[in-house]
């Protein structure tokens, strides 16, 4: 579905996994920094809505997910995983309670299956679950001054996620330009994705099925503190969040990559980074950052060299270590010999 946003004057359709919405808006370097100096908004409505309401919504998320909900303070964002009994990925949830209900988004197209995983673990719980895809949309407000633009707005009683990285607004489809007019009068700036990306990449945040795969555990990705509280009690995967935490290190590690500028391409999701001409991991999403040029997320081996020079595609790439190949491992194990 393409976004009615898509009418702003000078945008430009993002590519898959965000088509529908803006790439950019005509300049996405001064759109990246409006969203470091001052107040921009992006047009997030591809995002897959979920609402989740009843009076055990806390405690039964807080069985199903990473994260502890149980006693979640409304208006207090989080992110939150669903993990398979191995430890690895099924859904990551953006997540707020307004006293109501939780709201949440996650990656175009995971709302509906998101939303059916929920309603199959209901039982006899007072829970209630919405795929709100279609009449919900996310505008996210992004820069130092994004509280005084949403005030200055005016938009009314809609749900909003305020998190350290931006805050989300769960609006309905229909008020979505009425509401983007009224941040750009507030004196936010239109953004796309481009900018959006870029920051995002530049603060270590990793999207899910993009810089993650089939194989990616919480220590892997620096998910663990972000949307993995160490301190709660049993969920699905738990195990193997535990056992990484207190005996091993995780197979792989998050770098960022800074990229060869002079590079006019940028590599393909998925594409092997390689380290003398040896496959050692995989990047993950680029983007070309107002001030850092081109960069990337990638995994690695964890016994890849932090200091290495990789190469991805024929690009030279530096990497910035992210997760510490010795993460983990937080466990004191004396091992004391019998008395002969």
């Amino acid at each position: 579905m393409t976004s009615p946003l898509m009418s702003t004057p000078g945008a430009v359709s993002a590519e898959s996994p965000d088509s529908g919405v803006a790439a950019h808006y005509g300049d996405p370097a001064h759109e990246g920094r409006a969203m470091e100096r001052s107040s921009a908004w992006v047009d997030r409505s591809n995002r897959g809505v979920v609402r989740v309401d009843g009076p055990d919504r806390l405690g039964w998320l807080n069985d199903l997910t990473s994260q502890s909900t149980k006693g979640l303070v409304p208006g207090t964002a989080t992110e939150a995983l669903i993990l398979d009994t191995r430890g690895h990925l099924r859904h990551h949830l953006s997540l707020v309670d307004d006293g109501e209900a939780v709201w949440i988004h996650t990656e175009p197209g995971g709302g509906a299956p998101l939303a059916a995983f929920l309603d199959s673990m209901r039982f006899m719980l007072r829970v209630e679950v919405e795929d709100l895809g279609d009449s919900r949309a996310v505008l996210t407000v992004l820069g130092p001054d994004r509280a005084k633009a949403v005030e200055a707005a005016s938009l009314g009683d809609v749900p909003v996620r305020a998190a350290e990285d931006g805050t989300d607004l769960f609006l309905p489809v229909e008020r979505l330009s009425a509401a983007a007019e009224a941040l750009t009068a507030a004196g936010a700036r239109p953004a796309g994705m481009w900018a959006y990306e870029a920051q995002r990449i530049a603060g270590h945040r990793v999207r899910p099925g993009l810089d993650t795969d089939d194989r990616t555990i919480p220590h892997e990705v620096d998910w663990v503190g972000r949307a993995v509280d160490l301190e709660k009690g049993c969920y699905p995967g738990q195990e193997t969040v535990a056992r990484v935490h207190n005996l091993g290190r995780p197979p792989r590690r998050l770098v960022m990559l800074h990229l060869d500028g002079t590079a006019e391409r940028l590599p393909e999701v998925g594409s092997p980074i390689e380290l003398e001409g040896r496959p050692v991991g995989r990047v993950g999403t680029s983007a070309r950052h107002h001030e850092l040029g081109p960069i990337a997320l990638g995994v690695l081996k964890r016994s890849a060299p932090v200091d290495a020079d990789l190469v991805v595609e024929g690009i030279a790439a530096g990497q910035e270590v992210v997760v510490d190949p010795d993460t983990g491992a937080n466990a004191q194990i004396t091992l004391r010999r019998r008395p002969r």
